[in-house]
């Protein structure tokens, strides 16, 4: 990169330190630290939300997915229809809850429902998947962006863990918002740009359009079930599957529920859910048309696709955005990466210090003492610090530890979200059967990882650890003679228009995707 390249980053990058020092100035306790003074606005936290799911590897893996991988194409834009879906369970049954109870950690619900074990139990889980998956996302997103910087990979990670445990520690979680925030247009704008250019060049150069690869203009792949090799991405399994990843993801992991408790109130928080539901979807459809027209540009330029053969595909944007982004386009586009990478940590850091505080260390503490902002900010620094250092052990074998901590996310997050919805629709249950149904909710999944990988579908992996934990539940409670029951749920108004809003959403979206398929295959 040249000196105006350069410039631009190192401009982006000091603006965000000042960001968190300036944020953190005001800051005088909990409630501003972790929750900015429950005063963010809904469009704010929804597209913080956004941000943070567009990761570097989201930015670099998905057009490359669509373009070059082996077995890819735009199917992957099937894994935005459950999004809308899971927002609504998100904002019916969970969001109401947590601001009833005014909860900093969303774990906290769980031992009001069951017992301060199942508490622990979820929350140990957080901050073990949570920890080691923000070292993973801090050395995956490292390396494409060390490919741009043309630095060593332990300098980048240097680099990116570092800027950002300072502005996240300074500011806690409203400089991640606001800086959440500017990561999203930076990431827009260049996106926006990388299409522009690609285009221009098709257009000047009279490249024809025609793909050569038929499959890879496909988006949906309804009769492959999941069930057999080579079946992860069909149209059921991302649909089911996805829904019930998402909804736990998006409501039972605080590194993205802390943000809906921000907002001053529980219909805030719905608001935000479903301009989330709503904008992720144009967002997803922006960068995998930009992999789509490097289709028919890596067709036209036979030595740059030789050079990239052998590499791994994620590293075809950065390699493309080196060689032929021009002047201050390179640099904003290299900007964009490097604010998609820290958009991945930052919340991660602040809420791992949040269950840190909440779920452990502040029960050792005299009640009534106010804790100061002091120890919340060592304990982000701390869990950086960590994340670093784990990145560097990862390093040599980041591709085997990176599926390894996908895995284990996926066979956590249907057990995690079936303790959380027992606990919304049932009174009385015991703790100790909770706790029974969740591990074999997990042993069944590591079990189908270990086993029976190739046959069914990681993305099935959620359901099933969904339905085994209440399974499981319903038969101790009912061997030890207890009569469970089902709370009555009452939905306002607001609540089911909401609802509505985010079913008409995903019928849109998978009317829009039908219609892209059949256009593009009819301009072929």
């Amino acid at each position: 990169m040249g000196a105006i390249d350069w410039g631009i980053v190192l401009l982006y990058i000091s603006g965000i330190i000042w960001l968190g020092f300036f944020i953190g100035s005001k800051q005088k306790g909990k409630e501003d630290y972790y929750l900015a003074g429950r005063r963010m606005k809904p469009w704010q936290v929804a597209l913080s939300i956004v941000s943070t799911q567009i990761s570097a590897i989201s930015l670099i893996g998905a057009p490359a997915f669509v373009a070059i991988r082996k077995g890819g194409g735009l199917f992957w834009l099937q894994y935005e229809f459950a999004v809308p879906l899971a927002m609504i369970g998100i904002l019916i049954f969970l969001v109401p809850v947590y601001h009833r109870k005014g909860l900093v950690s969303i774990y906290e619900f769980l031992e009001s429902r069951f017992d301060r074990q199942v508490r622990k139990a979820i929350s140990f889980i957080f901050l073990l998947s949570r920890g080691a998956g923000t070292a993973v996302a801090l050395l995956a997103t490292s390396v494409v962006t060390a490919v741009c910087l043309s630095i060593s990979l332990k300098y980048t990670i240097l680099l990116v863990g570092v800027v950002t445990i300072i502005y996240t520690t300074m500011g806690g979680i409203k400089a991640d918002i606001y800086s959440d925030i500017m990561q999203f247009f930076i990431f827009v704008a260049g996106v926006l740009f990388s299409v522009g250019f690609v285009s221009l060049y098709l257009l000047k150069t009279g490249v024809s359009l025609s793909f050569p690869v038929i499959t890879r203009l496909n988006i949906f792949k309804i009769k492959e079930l999941g069930f057999r090799s080579g079946e992860t991405f069909g149209f059921w399994p991302m649909l089911i599957g996805g829904f019930f990843l998402y909804f736990s993801y998006y409501g039972c992991d605080q590194s993205q529920a802390q943000r809906l408790l921000t907002t001053a109130n529980a219909e805030d928080a719905q608001k935000a859910l479903v301009l989330n539901g709503i904008w992720r979807f144009p967002v997803t459809l922006l960068y995998l048309f930009f992999g789509l027209l490097l289709i028919p540009f890596i067709n036209t330029h036979p030595s740059f696709y030789k050079f990239i053969q052998g590499k791994p595909v994620n590293f075809l944007v950065p390699q493309f955005i080196i060689q032929f982004f021009p002047a201050g386009l390179k640099g904003l586009m290299v900007s964009g990466i490097f604010a998609a990478t820290m958009s991945s940590v930052d919340s991660a850091l602040n809420s791992l210090s949040a269950v840190t505080w909440e779920d452990f260390l502040s029960p050792l503490f005299a009640k009534g003492k106010k804790e100061g902002v002091f120890i919340l900010r060592l304990l982000t620094i701390l869990w950086g610090i960590f994340a670093i250092g784990v990145a560097f052990i990862f390093i040599k074998s980041s591709e085997t530890v990176i599926e390894l901590v996908n895995m284990i996310g996926s066979a956590f997050y249907g057990p995690i979200l079936a303790v959380f919805l027992l606990g919304v629709f049932f009174s009385g249950i015991n703790g100790k059967s909770v706790l029974l149904g969740l591990l074999a909710g997990v042993t069944t999944n590591v079990v189908l990882w270990g086993f029976f990988k190739e046959k069914v579908s990681w993305m099935w992996w959620n359901f099933i650890g969904f339905s085994i934990p209440f399974l499981i539940t319903f038969a101790i409670e009912n061997l030890r003679g207890q009569t469970l029951k089902f709370n009555t749920l009452s939905f306002d108004k607001i609540s089911k228009n909401y609802a509505l809003i985010l079913f008409v959403a995903f019928s849109v979206f998978i009317l829009t995707a039908f219609i892209l398929e059949k256009l593009i295959l009819f301009l072929r």
